[in-house]
């Protein structure tokens, strides 16, 4: 299914939740909507399903405009946060139910692979109510699956899950949609799953689209401070400079910053680092900044360090576990390759040549 979206908006009384937008879906494939809450992701969806209508714009299927046709009347499979199940049928029969609508003969077949895939075969026999809220909500993501619709929208379905489940998950959905047939619309909140699930990213930030494309050029090359700030978890580290000529000098650092390419124009800029690129050794980088630790939060199988500078506060990303004391004394290592540049009105000017590291945590 072709889907586009022509000039946008949705304004509620006087608030404006969609400001004008242009978004056309690549066919067959995965486009994550990546940001934070209210970022405008539930409102945009709701528009491409057709349970709201936009204020102002056209919506496309196919060639045709479908802007004020009804849900009921599109070959759509949706999932939000708020889980729906038929709460007097078991789990195979929710499944089977989409299944069985369009006479598909091996229906059992189709519903253990599903489930198994999702980790739920044990329970198909058992009623809604007799489930988690995980597992309930696990349930709604296999019935929508096995609708094989052409358009599928995915609202932070996996929100609900524990973080093993939802690691384990987000691989195996990734490797699902890439074979299928479906256009998949995934919203999230976390950089790491839209880099997991691969395809299309389109950052949206306070109802506004920022920035669309395949989803590692959009990490690679985020074409503002907002969208390197939304594309990054934990935040992206900023730092102001001055620029001249090929060198960035920060204030409260001895040595200057000789990122690649190019001389950036002289004056006031931003200097942006992600904090995986961030070390506690020396690890060849050309800068060290010394700090004390404020704070070291463990989250999932890496320790985010954040430590109190001249340059300012800063976040390292440390892989494993890492145990560290209030007040004590660190020392940053970083190469000034990896920093990315940004001009005074928050745009980029520079960006890494290469992107080492393929997470965005």
């Amino acid at each position: 299914m072709l889907l586009e979206l022509a000039g946008i908006e949705k304004q509620v009384g006087p608030d404006t939740w969609l400001y004008p937008l242009d978004l056309a879906l690549r066919e067959s494939a995965v486009t994550v909507l990546l940001g934070s809450t209210r970022a405008g992701k539930t409102s945009l969806m709701r528009i491409m399903a057709g349970l709201d209508a936009p204020t102002a714009g056209r919506v496309s299927v196919d060639g045709q405009d479908v802007t004020g046709v009804p849900v009921r009347r599109r070959n759509i499979a949706m999932v939000y946060q708020q889980f729906i199940n038929y709460p007097s049928m078991t789990v195979a029969d929710n499944i089977a139910s989409p299944l069985k609508l369009r006479g598909q003969s091996d229906v059992r077949a189709r519903v253990l692979d599903i489930a198994r895939t999702l980790h739920i075969e044990e329970f198909l026999g058992r009623l809604p109510a007799e489930l988690s809220g995980g597992q309930q909500q696990r349930v709604a993501l296999a019935r929508a699956l096995a609708k094989d619709a052409p358009l599928m929208l995915l609202d932070e379905p996996l929100v609900n899950l524990d973080y093993k489940l939802r690691e384990d998950l987000r691989e195996e959905l990734g490797t699902m949609f890439s074979q299928g047939r479906s256009t998949v619309v995934y919203a999230t909140t976390e950089p790491g799953e839209a880099l997991l699930l691969g395809g299309y990213t389109a950052v949206l930030d306070r109802g506004e689209l920022l920035q669309y494309g395949p989803t590692i050029d959009v990490f690679r090359q985020p074409n503002s401070m907002r969208v390197a700030r939304a594309f990054s978890d934990p935040p992206m580290n900023f730092l102001q400079a001055r620029a001249d000529g090929a060198a960035l000098h920060v204030p409260g650092m001895a040595t200057p910053l000789l990122p690649d390419g190019s001389a950036v124009p002289a004056g006031a800029v931003t200097v942006g680092l992600r904090a995986a690129d961030l070390s506690l050794r020396d690890q060849g980088g050309d800068c060290r900044i010394s700090g004390q630790v404020q704070l070291a939060e463990i989250s999932g199988s890496a320790t985010y360090v954040h430590a109190q500078t001249p340059v300012g506060d800063l976040v390292a990303q440390v892989p494993g576990v890492s145990h560290h004391s209030l007040g004590e004394a660190i020392t940053l290592h970083f190469s000034s390759r990896r920093a990315y540049v940004f001009g005074a009105d928050e745009s980029l000017l520079r960006a890494p040549r290469t992107e080492v590291h393929h997470g965005a945590h």
